[in-house]
């Protein structure tokens, strides 16, 4: 693995945690707010990934090791777009996995930029302003407090307060042309199921929506259940589960 930066168009430096394997193709994998490229969560995936293609993890801004405040979905488009764009400058197929605010980001970018090959938008919202976050729901922390207990990374994040104007991702899921995986879980205490259906149901690609009975938020889906998160994805993406894997 070996660490990137690339510069947005605003002049943002965004820290990418790249692991090649000499494949042709790259999923870029994109954090939600308060996660980190170098989360355990997001390691992990992120070598689980790598058996099967090159993988990028990006840190947004306000994040991590990238420069700038977060924006909550207004500016970090620009963070994606320059990742995407560097990514399509070396391989032949680049694929987007987003969770939270950053399957929000991915659903705008493969709208309005139309230059990715697939996409999986993981608990994405329909609209940032109506996202429930019922953060102090015990379903929200305690399941995954000692397997998220990250004090370096909480310090790390940069927020801007959300005031800035932000695209809809409901208003863009019907501009989408490459396939698109949805998924959610059916228990998400921050991001209610109804957004991703309603994604689903406002796509016309070549779509699927997957509910994980039980599931929680985002990155809990594969904490909690590596093995199927990662056959959904997989099996989305064309790739067989390598059995020694």
């Amino acid at each position: 693995m070996k660490e990137l930066i690339i510069k947005t168009e605003d002049n943002i430096k965004i820290a990418v945690n790249h692991f090649p394997n000499n494949f042709d193709e790259v999923l870029v994998i994109c954090p939600g707010w308060f996660m980190t490229k170098d989360s355990k969560a997001f390691m992990n995936m992120a070598l689980e990934f790598s058996n099967y293609m090159d993988v990028f993890v990006m840190d947004f801004r306000g994040h991590g090791k990238s420069s700038g405040l977060y924006t909550f979905m207004s500016k970090e488009t620009l963070d994606l777009k320059a990742v995407v764009k560097f990514a399509r400058d070396k391989y032949k197929k680049v694929y987007l996995l987003g969770f939270s605010l950053g399957g929000g980001l991915v659903i705008i970018h493969s709208a309005v930029e139309q230059n990715v090959d697939k996409v999986i938008a993981v608990s994405a919202p329909a609209d940032f302003y109506k996202i429930e976050n019922h953060m102090w729901h015990p379903d929200a922390w305690i399941p995954t407090l000692f397997k998220k207990f990250e004090p370096k990374r909480w310090i790390s994040i940069r927020p801007e307060l959300f005031l800035r104007k932000k695209l809809k991702p409901l208003e863009l899921a019907g501009k989408i042309t490459c396939p698109v995986l949805f998924a959610a879980g059916e228990k998400d205490p921050t991001v209610f199921a109804w957004h991703t259906k309603s994604l689903f149901d406002n796509a016309v690609c070549d779509k699927k929506f997957q509910l994980f009975e039980g599931g929680r938020h985002a990155e809990d889906l594969f904490i909690d259940d590596k093995e199927k998160f990662m056959t959904v994805c997989l099996d989305w993406l064309n790739k067989k589960v390598c059995a020694n894997v």
